[in-house]
């Protein structure tokens, strides 16, 4: 079966805006924020009690900025491209935002609902993800960690994805525990578990699709600006 024409430029796009919404929703349902980014919700809600300018998607880009110290010195290396990985995090963060925006007055508070916004944000972040490995323009930070890390250690990288998801969900526990008490879980609940034990599984299907029916392609000559 011929493959479909997709840009990877168009593919940065997608994943922007499927994690950005998904995550939206992930919140909204309060069953628990994505591992991934968990660390940053906690960072968010502990000084927005403090100070009400900050949001979700500042605490995200400023989280990423250490991240991409810690990979820097991980790989031992550094590339000009690496900072338009902090770019697009601040792109990612007022997308954030503004979806966070869009979807704030819709009622989440029966079950049901919760659970419909949880799946939806769920699939949507695996989306997001699976799309931002399909392009050659630097990801945010938590994507390029993992791209370039599992390539420095010649892992798997949806088996590195998954290790790298159980180890933010750990962090977002104890950020939780120290933030708001000792088994008091803030952000890090049930649905944030069940995200770090499929999310990788589900990107890598996501991905084998893509792969199946999708002839990812350039459209612009800037691949060796990065």
């Amino acid at each position: 079966m011929k493959k479909a024409t997709f840009y990877t430029e168009l593919a940065y796009l997608f994943g922007i805006a499927g994690l950005a919404l998904g995550t939206a929703f992930m919140e909204k349902a309060n069953m628990g924020i994505s591992m991934v980014v968990a660390p940053a919700y906690l960072i968010y809600l502990k000084l927005s009690k403090v100070w009400t300018f900050v949001t979700f998607g500042m605490a995200e880009y400023s989280l990423q900025v250490v991240l991409l110290v810690i990979m820097v010195i991980t790989l031992r290396k550094f590339k000009v491209s690496y900072l338009f990985s902090f770019v697009t995090a601040i792109i990612y963060g007022f997308t954030l935002d503004g979806c966070m925006a869009l979807v704030a007055n819709i009622d989440t508070s029966t079950f049901a609902t919760g659970i419909e916004f949880y799946i939806i944000g769920l699939v949507l972040c695996a989306i997001g993800v699976a799309f931002i490995f399909h392009t050659y323009i630097a990801p945010e930070v938590y994507e390029l960690f993992v791209k370039e890390v599992s390539i420095k250690t010649h892992s798997n990288i949806n088996h590195f994805k998954i290790g790298y998801d159980c180890f933010s969900c750990l962090v977002g526990i104890i950020l939780s525990f120290l933030f708001f008490g000792l088994f008091h879980f803030e952000g890090v609940k049930l649905g944030t578990i069940i995200c770090a034990l499929v999310n990788g599984r589900i990107i890598g299907t996501i991905s084998h699709l893509m792969e199946k029916h999708l002839n990812f392609i350039d459209a612009l000559p800037l691949r060796k600006y990065f």
